[in-house]
């Protein structure tokens, strides 16, 4: 009596006759006829002689007829078995042919970054495997190159040019079609060699069975063991084939190999030791595989239980007949163990996968409802980029999904932002034509100072430079590559007026000799005194200005004076800020009262650069403490950084004052 496999494949044969006979001639594809052999006298070869090599033809009815005589006999276990399967055939037809899923925004770059991107993606990864990359970047560019084109041809209508003469052409559109044209003949290349391959490999593996079915209807005992080997190895040698036709001519194969061992008199010595070799190596799978169904990795685990099928079915040969159910339904169990298991997990995941989905979509939501009607200034744009910008990292950290899931809300999620950076993009095209108005402005009062830089009418052009440079404050931004080169030229003509300015007053009259003696008369009985209160110090700041504006070439005694005051201040008990603040407006004033704007400008942009760096160091300390969070509040490691946190906090708040006060003087 046949055992379940080997029934499968008889019934399959026969149902396979039955679909050809009764096919028109004209419709069927020519089966490959064998010879008749003399018949034989005993059962067995007349079992030997069926046709079986209908079960390769290529026919969507008969395919559909062997998968139900599989799934009927199988049991309860055929739908594992059929899955695992059928991940092997796929497998075996070519792993390399899979696609990781990218979540790149290619719509936030520019035509020069997604060139860049294809080439990247094209010379670093095999032709087969960026298909989904290749078509977000196509469709990013395609956007892009169109709205770009659209700007053009409408700038050339407008200047009065006729539809008809429009043209257009660019270098990076050039170089992006000839990346794409390479792409697409790689690619036809790489699957039309794959497909010619997987055909080639059918025929090996059909001139395989039909040697084994030769070998079958020879019999001839003193060759036949030799030839056999010889065709087992040559069957193994063989590459993948179509994942269509795996199947079918693996149990092609599988059938004639048990009917060498069951129904030929081969020589028992061979027969038995190889089915005691092959019966060891299947029970060594089935243990495996009853690991595995223990194994946490369920994704691993089914990995693993497609090798195991794989190296049942390629390389372990047949058992013998009264224990091949038995050891056939082990394995069969163990698959279905592990199939019910993956199954489970992809339920749970299923769940999962809503609640990541939820997450994104309420991001997604948030993004769409994001307000940018009240958006004025550079300013504003700043704020809300980087408030999208956290929106847009909680999407993804949200979670991954596979593609089928993610495809629509990434897609939702593209089109929320893309509104937004429409509208940024909007604002800064204005902004753009705003910039060159302002360009024209700071040119004029370039020209302004230019004019007045040589004057000797001390007080009206004091006057007029002091307005120019306020003006100058009150311009908005200029294109960036002009704005270097504009300041340059404004501060070089006002520094050349107030250089021209302070040394004409250089020369000290009597009156500023009186104001030069009375204040060095101050400083040394400043000196003198012992002790100072916070009163007393802002009283000597007070006196201090009272008695003049010291003349140019002296100034150094205001240093002096500076210096002295700040010993007295640290020997008071104030806290740290209130020192440094009245350090600070005690320099500020006296820069105000000499009209050394030059210098006021100068500690203005001290402060602002202090305030930047001292910004950035809490920015990377905070970052630090990411990393520590799993660590114990008491951790010396964290609590070292979080002083230095608060240390730079309270200095930042101190820089910030200190600016605040150099914009209420008026200079």
């Amino acid at each position: 009596m046949l055992d379940k496999n080997e029934e499968n494949v008889e019934k399959t044969v026969k149902s396979t006759e039955e679909v050809v006979n009764e096919t028109p001639k004209a419709a069927t594809k020519p089966a490959v006829v064998e010879e008749k052999k003399e018949e034989k006298s005993s059962e067995e070869l007349n079992e030997v002689e069926k046709p079986v090599e209908e079960i390769i033809v290529e026919k969507e009815e008969e395919t559909s007829k062997v998968e139900e005589v599989v799934a009927t006999n199988e049991g309860e276990n055929a739908e594992a078995i059929d899955e695992v399967e059928k991940s092997v055939a796929a497998d075996a037809e070519k792993n390399e042919t899979k696609e990781e899923v990218t979540t790149v925004d290619y719509t936030a770059m520019s035509l020069e970054e997604l060139v860049a991107e294809l080439k990247n993606t094209l010379a670093n990864n095999p032709v087969q495997r960026v298909k989904n990359q290749v078509e977000n970047i196509k469709s990013a560019f395609n956007t892009k190159f169109g709205a770009t084109l659209a700007e053009k041809k409408s700038a050339f209508l407008e200047a009065g040019g006729d539809s008809i003469d429009f043209q257009f052409s660019s270098p990076i559109k050039t170089e992006y079609n000839t990346l794409l044209s390479d792409y697409k003949r790689q690619r036809d290349a790489h699957y039309g060699a794959l497909e010619k391959q997987l055909n080639e490999n059918l025929d090996k593996r059909v001139q395989v069975i039909e040697g084994l079915k030769s070998l079958i209807a020879d019999a001839n005992a003193n060759t036949m063991y030799k030839e056999f080997r010889e065709l087992q190895d040559a069957w193994r040698a063989i590459g993948p084939v179509s994942k269509t036709r795996y199947n079918d001519t693996w149990k092609t194969y599988h059938h004639h190999v048990e009917r060498f061992y069951d129904l030929l008199h081969l020589s028992n010595d061979f027969r038995d030791l190889d089915f005691r070799n092959n019966l060891e190596e299947k029970l060594k799978i089935v243990e495996k595989a009853e690991a595995l169904a223990a194994s946490s990795d369920i994704n691993q685990a089914f990995k693993e239980l497609q090798e195991l099928h794989k190296t049942w079915k390629e390389d372990i040969g047949p058992v013998a007949k009264e224990v091949r159910e038995e050891v056939w339904q082990k394995f069969s169990a163990a698959t279905k163990k592990i199939h019910d298991k993956r199954h489970e997990h992809f339920r749970e995941m299923k769940s999962k996968y809503q609640e990541i989905i939820e997450k994104k979509l309420a991001i997604i939501e948030a993004i769409n409802a994001y307000d940018t009607s009240g958006n004025k200034t550079h300013k504003d744009w700043q704020h809300s980029i980087k408030e999208v910008e956290i929106l847009r990292q909680q999407y993804f950290s949200a979670g991954k999904l596979p593609y089928t899931k993610s495809e629509e809300v990434w897609q939702k999620f593209k089109a929320a932002t893309k509104k937004i950076n429409s509208a940024k993009n909007l604002f800064y095209k204005d902004e753009k034509s705003g910039q060159q108005e302002n360009l024209k402005k700071k040119l004029a009062l370039i020209e302004i100072a230019e004019s007045l830089k040589e004057s000797e009418d001390w007080d009206t052009t004091t006057d007029a430079m002091k307005k120019i440079q306020s003006d100058w404050k009150k311009i908005g931004h200029v294109p960036r590559k002009f704005s270097d080169d504009i300041w340059n030229k404004f501060k070089a003509a006002c520094n050349y007026y107030f250089d021209r300015f302070h040394q004409q007053k250089n020369e000290v009259s009597k009156e500023q000799q009186d104001v030069v003696d009375a204040k060095k008369a101050f400083l040394d009985t400043l000196k003198e005194d012992k002790e100072h209160t916070k009163e007393s110090v802002l009283e000597a700041i007070n006196t201090w200005q009272e008695l003049g504006r010291l003349p140019r070439n002296v100034r150094h005694l205001e240093g002096k004076f500076n210096k002295q005051i700040d010993r007295l201040l640290e020997t008071l008990s104030l806290d740290k800020k209130e020192v440094a603040m009245m350090k600070f407006t005690n320099l500020a004033d006296g820069l105000a009262a000499n009209e050394d704007f030059r210098k006021l400008d100068s500690e203005q942009l001290y402060v602002r650069k202090k305030i930047d760096e001292v910004v950035r160091e809490i920015q990377q300390l905070e970052n630090n403490l990411g990393f520590f969070s799993n660590a114990k509040d008491d951790n010396p490691l964290v609590l070292n950084v979080k002083n230095r946190v608060n240390e730079f906090k309270e200095d930042l708040a101190i820089w910030k004052e200190k600016l605040s006060y150099l914009k209420k003087l008026d200079y």
